[in-house]
């Protein structure tokens, strides 16, 4: 049930940027702005270290830090609730509702985008490694039900 895994580098980089957003969801707006320097940080990082920009950690990095900035402006702000708390899902439980979406984009997938891959996708339990590795297969009995 909890997956934390505190002696993973992605793991603690995760728990200072939800410790940043955290700070700024509770009134101090600086924890944002050094969430999202942090996130360019772990975006570098994960570019060197899997040696491509298409690989998928860095994806996931890199529409996170789009998340972070488009609620930067002062009137969008409210939207921070979303990656802190998604965030923490992801630091005790391993759910990442990023890594889920992103999952969904064109390149990213083997089959064709309906309303069965999105509920796998977001219902399947989570793992260790990425949802790429782990998204539960689709199944004979998920064909046939879908062509009833």
């Amino acid at each position: 049930m909890f997956m934390i895994d505190y002696k993973e580098l992605s793991w603690q980089y995760w728990f200072v940027t939800a410790c940043l957003l955290t700070a700024g969801v509770a009134g101090y707006p600086i924890g944002f702005s050094l969430a999202i320097v942090l996130t360019v940080v772990q975006l570098i990082h994960f570019t060197l270290r899997e040696g491509s920009i298409a690989a998928f950690p860095v994806q996931v990095r890199f529409w996170y830090l789009v998340l972070l900035l488009v609620a930067f402006p002062e009137p969008m702000r409210i939207i921070y609730w979303i990656p802190t708390v998604g965030t923490w899902a992801q630091l005790i439980f391993g759910y990442c509702t990023m890594a889920r979406c992103v999952s969904l984009l064109p390149w990213n997938r083997k089959e064709a985008f309906t309303a069965e891959l999105v509920t796998r996708t977001f219902f399947s339990r989570p793992v260790r490694g990425n949802i790429l590795q782990g998204l539960p297969p689709k199944t004979e009995c998920d064909s046939q039900r879908a062509s009833v």
